[in-house]
């Protein structure tokens, strides 16, 4: 534009310089004077100088000089006068120092505008590391709350395993003390059963005595002498059997008695012949009648609260077990008793009679006749196992043959080998069963038996009974699965749940279960809030849940985008804090107002004040 201007301009300055010399030339030259002439050339010289002054400017700006021509030749030219020549230099004076000044000013722009650039790209810098870190802060915050929510799932799982193991142990106190009362009810129910055997016990020892005494009293009576030999024994045991008869004759006739009486009560009281005694009896036998149906009733009640606390079989083998040591206790109780007896009845014979050798010979040899007469009598007893006779290895130890042949206990000898060879074979039956019961239930832990204790029968029979249970419960569960798989299964578990050992295994399912049922109620609860389908799938649910998180943020982001303005972070944390720094001063400020105005809305607050102005004009 400078440069147009310029090649506009410079035939005006010619056209100038050519308009001075015709001026000059045209005046009359009579009528100047000397000094016109000369304030002429001083004008002239002061224009060239400022002329030249513009050509200095014009270079300085990268333009052509103008040239002033002296010519005759106006053809060529255009002349200006003096003051628009001075406009001239005036305008092109200003448009030089506006090309400079606008150059200074584009300079400073680009200056400017280069450090606006670096301010930026400072700020982008910095709200990049603010927005880093506020996705770091953000980050860290999810984190924190997810931890928060694992703390308290696991609390909560702690109290709930708490809560449900105080229960679990409140239960087995419950059972555990009415397992204690029981126990205590079992133990004085023994104790006076122990005591009713002792009673017994005394009552046979007096029974046993008073036999005894009856025995040699008849034998004395009859052979006039004291019984030491066999055929004296024997008659012994005649006059036993019989005395024992005659005891149930008498027991009988008493019995019979007593019936008699009552028939005769009754006959007496039902020949009575007036009608209300008849109606007294029927009346009474209607009460008794109702009373024994009472009692039927109550008995049947307590049967049956009595078959709902029965033992389980379990239990009742071992009461069982514990019956028969208890009979075999008995048993030895009796025969010690038996012993005591012959004892003070072998003192007092050793008192009477002068003779001790014979009377210990004799008592010895009815002690070895009462023992075996009672093992004959096992021997022959129906509950006694099949007999397999054997021959004779040899005869008995403490008698001689004859006294055994005589007797007939010949065959005791064989049948006493037989069971002894049977009992040995005992051990190996329980080898046996020990190992079937390993390979059919592995999981029972049999307890060692000691080698000094012997193998008994009730031990096998509670192996077999336990086998059999088993073998029941197999075939009631014919679908239950192969105890591989279960132990597969089981190890599947503990691989996916990292539980290293068996016991953790139930916590662990617990925890599941738990964890699983918080999880369903959480997606059904989801599934309500966002009217969704209960048979929708989770994919469905999260990807909801996402689009209502999507739109909750843009929501936001509008809403401060529509109160901040679109600037950067920095201006809208610089606002925040002006607002933090301001907003405290103006609540002040607007409770003073309120208070002084007396008014409790803010809007209230401009019409108050128009209405004090009013009234102050």
């Amino acid at each position: 534009m400078t440069e147009a201007t310029h090649n506009f301009l410079l035939p005006v300055f010619m056209s100038f310089d050519s308009t001075k010399e015709t001026v000059s030339t045209a005046a009359p030259k009579a009528q100047e004077s000397s000094k016109s002439s000369t304030s002429v050339m001083t004008e002239k010289q002061r224009e060239e100088e400022e002329w030249e002054s513009i050509n200095v400017l014009l270079m300085t700006h990268g333009l052509k000089p103008l040239s002033l021509v002296k010519r005759t030749d106006m053809k060529d030219l255009i002349i200006f006068d003096k003051q628009s020549s001075q406009r001239m230099r005036e305008n092109l004076k200003t448009l030089m120092e506006e090309t400079s000044r606008q150059q200074n000013m584009i300079r400073e722009l680009i200056e400017t505008n280069t450090q606006l650039k670096n301010e930026l790209q400072l700020e982008q810098s910095r709200a990049a590391d603010q927005e880093q870190r506020a996705n770091d802060l953000e980050q860290i915050m999810e984190s924190v709350k997810s931890k928060i929510g694992e703390m308290e799932d696991e609390s909560l799982n702690r109290v709930c395993q708490q809560q449900n193991k105080i229960g679990e142990l409140q239960k087995e106190h419950k059972a555990l003390q009415a397992k204690c009362q029981h126990y205590k009810k079992k133990r004085m129910e023994q104790q006076e059963t122990i005591a009713s055997l002792q009673k017994d016990i005394y009552r046979l020892t007096k029974e046993e005595e008073e036999r005894i005494v009856t025995q040699n009293r008849v034998f004395s009576y009859l052979c006039k002498r004291v019984p030491h030999t066999i055929l004296d024994r024997q008659l012994l045991c005649l006059i036993d059997y019989y005395e024992s008869k005659i005891r149930k004759l008498r027991r009988q006739r008493q019995y019979k008695d007593d019936e008699s009486q009552s028939e005769d009560d009754y006959i007496s009281l039902s020949a009575s012949p007036t009608y209300k005694g008849l109606l007294m009896s029927l009346q009474n036998q209607l009460r008794e009648s109702k009373c024994k149906i009472d009692a039927l009733l109550s008995e049947k009640l307590n049967l049956q609260q009595d078959l709902e606390t029965r033992p389980t079989q379990h239990e009742l083998r071992l009461y069982k077990q514990q019956v028969k040591k208890l009979e075999k206790a008995l048993k030895k109780n009796i025969k010690l008793q038996d012993i005591i007896s012959q004892k003070k009845a072998e003192d007092k014979e050793e008192k009477d009679e002068p003779s001790r050798d014979k009377q210990h010979q004799a008592l010895m040899d009815q002690r070895y006749f009462q023992v075996l007469s009672s093992i004959n009598s096992i021997i022959h007893n129906p509950r006694a196992p099949v007999t397999i006779y054997k021959q004779s290895k040899g005869g008995a130890q403490h008698f001689s043959k004859d006294i055994v042949q005589d007797c007939g206990f010949e065959h005791l000898v064989p049948i006493i080998e037989m069971w002894a060879d049977q009992l040995t074979s005992l051990k190996d039956l329980y080898k046996s069963l020990k190992i079937l019961s390993a390979e059919l239930m592995p999981w029972h832990n049999l307890k060692k038996q000691d080698e000094n204790e012997g193998i008994k029968v009730e031990d096998l029979l509670f192996m077999v009974d336990t086998m059999l249970e088993e073998l029941e419960n197999k075939e009631k569960d014919s679908n239950m699965p192969d105890f591989q798989i279960l132990q597969a299964i089981v190890s599947h578990f503990q691989k996916l749940f990292d539980v290293p050992s068996l016991t953790g295994v139930y916590p662990r399912m617990n925890e599941v279960y738990t964890r699983l049922g918080e999880m369903n109620n959480a997606v059904r609860n989801l599934q309500e809030l966002l009217e969704l389908d209960s048979s929708s799938s989770l994919c469905v649910l999260v990807s909801t849940v996402g689009k209502l998180c999507r739109l909750i943020n843009e929501d936001v982001t509008e809403k401060v985008m529509q109160v901040l303005g679109p600037e950067d972070l920095q201006s809208i944390i610089n606002k925040l804090e002006e607002h933090e720094e301001f907003f405290p001063a103006f609540q002040a400020f607007t409770n003073d107002l309120l208070e002084i105005l007396e008014i409790d809305d803010l809007d209230a607050i401009v019409p108050a004040v128009r209405k004090l102005k009013i009234l102050s004009y």
